[in-house]
Protein backbone atom coordinates (compact mmCIF):
# COMPACT_ATOMS: atom_id res chain seq x y z
CA UNK A 1 0.00 0.00 0.00
CA UNK A 2 1.50 3.00 -1.36
CA UNK A 3 0.20 6.58 -0.16
CA UNK A 4 1.70 9.96 -2.46
CA UNK A 5 0.89 13.63 -1.15
CA UNK A 6 0.18 15.63 -3.99
CA UNK A 7 -1.07 18.63 -1.46
CA UNK A 8 -1.83 18.88 2.14
CA UNK A 9 -1.98 22.15 3.43
CA UNK A 10 -4.93 23.88 4.16
CA UNK A 11 -7.30 26.95 2.35
CA UNK A 12 -5.45 28.55 -0.18
CA UNK A 13 -2.25 27.23 -2.89
CA UNK A 14 1.28 28.94 -2.85
CA UNK A 15 4.14 28.22 -4.52
CA UNK A 16 5.45 25.79 -2.01
CA UNK A 17 2.26 24.46 -0.93
CA UNK A 18 -0.29 22.69 -2.45
CA UNK A 19 -4.25 22.14 -1.42
CA UNK A 20 -5.53 18.79 -0.80
CA UNK A 21 -4.85 16.10 -3.39
CA UNK A 22 -3.36 12.26 -2.70
CA UNK A 23 -3.05 9.04 -4.37
CA UNK A 24 -3.67 5.84 -2.63
CA UNK A 25 -2.05 2.51 -4.42
CA UNK A 26 -3.86 -0.32 -3.03
CA UNK A 27 -3.62 -3.76 -4.67
CA UNK A 28 -2.68 -2.30 -7.82
CA UNK A 29 -5.67 0.14 -7.91
CA UNK A 30 -4.79 3.60 -8.16
CA UNK A 31 -7.41 6.12 -6.45
CA UNK A 32 -7.25 9.57 -6.33
CA UNK A 33 -8.25 11.45 -3.23
CA UNK A 34 -9.95 14.95 -3.54
CA UNK A 35 -8.50 17.20 -6.20
CA UNK A 36 -7.22 20.58 -4.77
CA UNK A 37 -6.19 23.55 -7.53
CA UNK A 38 -2.64 22.32 -8.76
CA UNK A 39 -2.96 18.45 -8.64
CA UNK A 40 -2.39 18.35 -12.62
CA UNK A 41 1.04 19.56 -11.47
CA UNK A 42 1.58 17.34 -8.80
CA UNK A 43 0.97 14.36 -10.75
CA UNK A 44 3.08 15.15 -13.15
CA UNK A 45 6.19 15.82 -10.90
CA UNK A 46 5.19 12.71 -9.13
CA UNK A 47 5.36 10.70 -11.92
CA UNK A 48 1.96 9.47 -11.40
CA UNK A 49 -0.02 8.26 -15.02
CA UNK A 50 -3.11 9.86 -15.46
CA UNK A 51 -4.37 6.77 -17.36
CA UNK A 52 -4.17 4.73 -14.60
CA UNK A 53 -6.65 7.25 -12.32
CA UNK A 54 -10.06 5.62 -13.51
CA UNK A 55 -11.83 6.66 -9.47
CA UNK A 56 -11.71 9.63 -8.07
CA UNK A 57 -13.03 10.35 -4.35
CA UNK A 58 -13.91 13.97 -3.03
CA UNK A 59 -14.72 14.73 0.58
CA UNK A 60 -16.53 17.99 -0.21
CA UNK A 61 -17.56 21.35 -1.98
CA UNK A 62 -15.22 23.37 -0.82
CA UNK A 63 -12.88 24.90 -3.13
CA UNK A 64 -9.74 23.32 -1.65
CA UNK A 65 -10.50 19.98 -1.83
CA UNK A 66 -12.47 20.06 -5.39
CA UNK A 67 -11.18 23.23 -7.35
CA UNK A 68 -8.69 21.12 -9.41
CA UNK A 69 -10.85 18.95 -10.90
CA UNK A 70 -12.49 19.78 -13.21
CA UNK A 71 -9.16 20.91 -15.40
CA UNK A 72 -8.30 16.83 -14.93
CA UNK A 73 -11.61 16.12 -16.44
CA UNK A 74 -10.72 18.31 -19.04
CA UNK A 75 -6.99 17.29 -19.41
CA UNK A 76 -8.17 13.54 -19.69
CA UNK A 77 -10.13 14.35 -22.56
CA UNK A 78 -7.15 16.61 -24.26
CA UNK A 79 -5.13 13.60 -23.40
CA UNK A 80 -7.48 11.28 -25.90
CA UNK A 81 -8.75 9.32 -22.97
CA UNK A 82 -10.82 6.16 -23.46
CA UNK A 83 -11.24 4.70 -20.20
CA UNK A 84 -14.11 5.33 -17.91
CA UNK A 85 -13.92 7.86 -15.25
CA UNK A 86 -15.67 7.37 -11.71
CA UNK A 87 -16.35 10.26 -9.11
CA UNK A 88 -17.73 9.88 -6.23
CA UNK A 89 -18.64 12.81 -3.92
CA UNK A 90 -21.41 15.35 -2.63
CA UNK A 91 -24.72 15.70 -4.42
CA UNK A 92 -23.87 18.71 -6.57
CA UNK A 93 -20.73 17.98 -7.98
CA UNK A 94 -22.25 16.09 -11.07
CA UNK A 95 -23.76 19.57 -11.61
CA UNK A 96 -20.95 21.68 -10.79
CA UNK A 97 -18.58 19.73 -13.57
CA UNK A 98 -20.87 19.52 -15.84
CA UNK A 99 -21.73 23.18 -15.86
CA UNK A 100 -18.35 24.31 -16.79
CA UNK A 101 -17.80 21.42 -19.20
CA UNK A 102 -21.18 22.70 -20.91
CA UNK A 103 -20.23 26.58 -20.90
CA UNK A 104 -16.45 25.98 -22.22
CA UNK A 105 -17.73 23.27 -25.22
CA UNK A 106 -15.87 20.78 -23.23
CA UNK A 107 -17.72 17.47 -23.28
CA UNK A 108 -15.71 14.84 -22.71
CA UNK A 109 -15.29 11.98 -25.36
CA UNK A 110 -14.80 8.74 -22.74
CA UNK A 111 -17.26 8.05 -20.17
CA UNK A 112 -17.84 10.12 -17.24
CA UNK A 113 -19.77 8.97 -14.17
CA UNK A 114 -20.77 10.59 -10.87
CA UNK A 115 -21.42 8.77 -7.94
CA UNK A 116 -23.17 11.81 -5.48
CA UNK A 117 -23.46 11.05 -1.95
CA UNK A 118 -25.78 12.14 0.26
CA UNK A 119 -26.25 9.52 3.09
CA UNK A 120 -24.84 10.51 6.52
CA UNK A 121 -24.28 6.74 7.74
CA UNK A 122 -21.25 4.94 6.12
CA UNK A 123 -22.09 3.38 3.56
CA UNK A 124 -20.22 0.98 0.71
CA UNK A 125 -19.53 3.34 -2.47
CA UNK A 126 -17.19 0.91 -4.02
CA UNK A 127 -16.26 -2.52 -4.29
CA UNK A 128 -14.71 -5.12 -6.65
CA UNK A 129 -12.48 -8.18 -5.85
CA UNK A 130 -9.82 -6.55 -4.04
CA UNK A 131 -10.81 -3.62 -2.21
CA UNK A 132 -13.96 -1.94 -0.82
CA UNK A 133 -14.46 1.79 -0.46
CA UNK A 134 -16.90 3.26 2.74
CA UNK A 135 -17.65 6.40 3.50
CA UNK A 136 -17.03 7.82 6.89
CA UNK A 137 -19.38 10.56 7.49
CA UNK A 138 -17.77 13.51 8.94
CA UNK A 139 -18.88 17.00 10.77
CA UNK A 140 -17.57 19.79 8.64
CA UNK A 141 -19.40 23.18 7.43
CA UNK A 142 -20.91 21.81 4.37
CA UNK A 143 -21.81 18.01 3.76
CA UNK A 144 -18.41 16.01 3.95
CA UNK A 145 -17.25 12.14 4.22
CA UNK A 146 -14.14 11.05 4.94
CA UNK A 147 -13.03 7.34 2.97
CA UNK A 148 -12.39 3.83 4.60
CA UNK A 149 -10.26 1.74 2.16
CA UNK A 150 -9.92 -2.34 2.75
CA UNK A 151 -8.10 -4.56 1.03
CA UNK A 152 -10.13 -7.77 0.61
CA UNK A 153 -8.46 -10.72 2.30
CA UNK A 154 -6.43 -12.49 -0.66
CA UNK A 155 -5.71 -16.26 -1.62
CA UNK A 156 -4.01 -18.51 1.48
CA UNK A 157 -0.67 -19.24 0.56
CA UNK A 158 0.69 -22.91 -1.08
CA UNK A 159 3.04 -24.67 1.12
CA UNK A 160 4.56 -25.95 -1.54
CA UNK A 161 6.69 -29.10 0.24
CA UNK A 162 3.28 -30.38 1.71
CA UNK A 163 1.51 -30.49 -1.52
CA UNK A 164 4.41 -31.78 -3.43
CA UNK A 165 4.51 -34.57 -0.31
CA UNK A 166 0.78 -35.28 -1.17
CA UNK A 167 1.39 -35.52 -4.64
CA UNK A 168 -1.50 -33.58 -5.67
CA UNK A 169 -2.47 -32.75 -8.95
CA UNK A 170 -1.52 -28.89 -9.69
CA UNK A 171 -4.66 -28.83 -11.34
CA UNK A 172 -6.29 -28.24 -7.50
CA UNK A 173 -3.79 -25.67 -6.40
CA UNK A 174 -6.14 -23.25 -6.63
CA UNK A 175 -8.97 -25.24 -5.13
CA UNK A 176 -6.55 -25.09 -1.91
CA UNK A 177 -6.24 -21.75 -2.46
CA UNK A 178 -9.42 -20.82 -2.30
CA UNK A 179 -9.63 -22.49 1.29
CA UNK A 180 -10.74 -26.07 0.64
CA UNK A 181 -9.86 -29.34 1.60
CA UNK A 182 -8.77 -32.14 -0.71
CA UNK A 183 -9.74 -35.50 -0.81
CA UNK A 184 -6.99 -37.97 -2.48
CA UNK A 185 -7.20 -41.04 -4.60
CA UNK A 186 -7.08 -43.08 -1.47
CA UNK A 187 -10.10 -41.80 -0.34
CA UNK A 188 -7.70 -39.70 3.01
CA UNK A 189 -9.26 -36.32 3.39
CA UNK A 190 -6.23 -33.80 3.66
CA UNK A 191 -7.21 -30.43 5.42
CA UNK A 192 -6.41 -27.18 4.06
CA UNK A 193 -4.50 -25.98 7.22
CA UNK A 194 -2.16 -28.51 6.19
CA UNK A 195 -1.47 -27.49 2.72
CA UNK A 196 -1.48 -23.87 3.03
CA UNK A 197 -0.67 -20.35 4.88
CA UNK A 198 -2.17 -17.86 6.04
CA UNK A 199 -2.72 -14.95 3.46
CA UNK A 200 -1.29 -11.81 3.83
CA UNK A 201 -2.90 -9.67 5.98
CA UNK A 202 -4.99 -7.21 4.42
CA UNK A 203 -4.28 -3.31 4.91
CA UNK A 204 -6.74 -0.77 5.30
CA UNK A 205 -6.38 3.08 4.81
CA UNK A 206 -8.91 6.17 6.51
CA UNK A 207 -8.71 9.08 5.21
CA UNK A 208 -10.43 12.12 7.20
CA UNK A 209 -10.70 15.41 6.16
CA UNK A 210 -12.16 18.15 6.80
CA UNK A 211 -13.80 17.54 9.99
CA UNK A 212 -14.40 19.21 14.02
CA UNK A 213 -12.96 16.57 16.32
CA UNK A 214 -15.59 13.73 16.17
CA UNK A 215 -15.75 10.50 17.88
CA UNK A 216 -18.31 9.47 15.77
CA UNK A 217 -16.18 8.01 13.19
CA UNK A 218 -14.13 5.94 15.49
CA UNK A 219 -16.32 2.57 15.11
CA UNK A 220 -15.61 3.28 11.55
CA UNK A 221 -11.93 3.68 11.40
CA UNK A 222 -11.41 1.15 14.69
CA UNK A 223 -7.76 -0.82 13.62
CA UNK A 224 -7.19 0.67 10.71
CA UNK A 225 -3.28 0.24 9.66
CA UNK A 226 -3.07 3.80 8.51
CA UNK A 227 -4.98 6.88 9.30
CA UNK A 228 -4.82 10.27 7.41
CA UNK A 229 -6.40 12.73 9.65
CA UNK A 230 -6.60 16.25 9.12
CA UNK A 231 -4.68 18.96 11.47
CA UNK A 232 -5.51 22.07 10.81
CA UNK A 233 -4.29 23.89 13.51
CA UNK A 234 -1.74 23.91 16.83
CA UNK A 235 -3.90 23.59 20.29
CA UNK A 236 -2.89 26.94 21.25
CA UNK A 237 -6.03 27.60 18.00
CA UNK A 238 -8.56 25.28 19.68
CA UNK A 239 -10.95 27.77 20.36
CA UNK A 240 -10.52 28.65 16.43
CA UNK A 241 -10.48 24.93 15.42
CA UNK A 242 -14.36 24.18 17.29
CA UNK A 243 -15.28 27.93 15.63
CA UNK A 244 -14.14 27.14 12.08
CA UNK A 245 -15.06 23.21 12.40
CA UNK A 246 -11.59 21.64 12.26
CA UNK A 247 -9.22 19.93 14.64
CA UNK A 248 -5.86 20.25 16.10
CA UNK A 249 -2.78 17.74 16.16
CA UNK A 250 -3.73 16.41 19.76
CA UNK A 251 -7.30 16.34 18.74
CA UNK A 252 -6.10 13.87 15.93
CA UNK A 253 -3.90 11.97 17.94
CA UNK A 254 -6.86 11.96 20.53
CA UNK A 255 -8.64 9.96 17.26
CA UNK A 256 -6.21 7.97 16.12
CA UNK A 257 -5.77 6.51 20.12
CA UNK A 258 -9.16 5.68 20.70
CA UNK A 259 -9.53 4.31 17.10
CA UNK A 260 -6.59 2.12 17.87
CA UNK A 261 -4.63 2.45 14.83
CA UNK A 262 -1.44 1.69 13.65
CA UNK A 263 -0.23 5.02 12.16
CA UNK A 264 -1.75 8.50 12.33
CA UNK A 265 -0.47 10.88 9.17
CA UNK A 266 -1.29 14.31 9.98
CA UNK A 267 -1.86 16.76 7.14
CA UNK A 268 -3.98 19.77 5.90
CA UNK A 269 -2.12 22.32 8.05
CA UNK A 270 -2.85 25.97 8.53
CA UNK A 271 -0.04 28.06 6.69
CA UNK A 272 0.07 30.74 9.82
CA UNK A 273 2.80 28.67 11.21
CA UNK A 274 6.26 28.54 10.42
CA UNK A 275 7.20 24.85 10.90
CA UNK A 276 5.07 21.48 10.48
CA UNK A 277 7.14 19.95 12.82
CA UNK A 278 5.43 21.45 15.68
CA UNK A 279 2.28 19.66 14.60
CA UNK A 280 4.07 16.17 15.22
CA UNK A 281 5.66 17.78 18.52
CA UNK A 282 2.17 18.13 19.59
CA UNK A 283 0.64 14.89 18.17
CA UNK A 284 3.46 12.72 19.99
CA UNK A 285 2.38 13.53 23.52
CA UNK A 286 -1.14 11.53 22.73
CA UNK A 287 -0.08 9.03 19.99
CA UNK A 288 3.29 7.70 19.34
CA UNK A 289 3.40 6.57 15.49
CA UNK A 290 2.71 9.93 13.91
CA UNK A 291 4.30 10.69 10.53
CA UNK A 292 4.04 14.15 8.67
CA UNK A 293 2.52 14.71 5.04
CA UNK A 294 3.93 16.93 2.98
CA UNK A 295 3.88 17.64 -0.61
CA UNK A 296 5.61 15.09 -2.76
CA UNK A 297 5.89 13.08 0.23
CA UNK A 298 5.30 9.10 -0.24
CA UNK A 299 4.97 6.63 2.37
CA UNK A 300 4.86 2.65 1.52
CA UNK A 301 3.18 0.66 4.06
Amino acid sequence: MNLTILGCYAATPRTFTNPTSQVLEIRNRLFLIDCGEGTQVQLRKNKIRFSKINHIFISHLHGDHFYGLVGLVSTFMLLNRTNNLHIYGPKGIEEVIKLQLKLSNSWTNYGLFFHELQSKESEVIFEDEKVIVKTIPLKHRVYTNGFLFQEKVGDRKLNLDAVQNYEIDKCYYQKIKNGKDITLDDGRVIENEKLTFDPIPAKSYAFCSDTVYNEAIIPIIENVDVLYHEATFLDSEEILAQKTMHCTAKQAARIALKANVKQLVLGHYSTRYESIELFKEEATTIFTDVLLADDGKSFEF
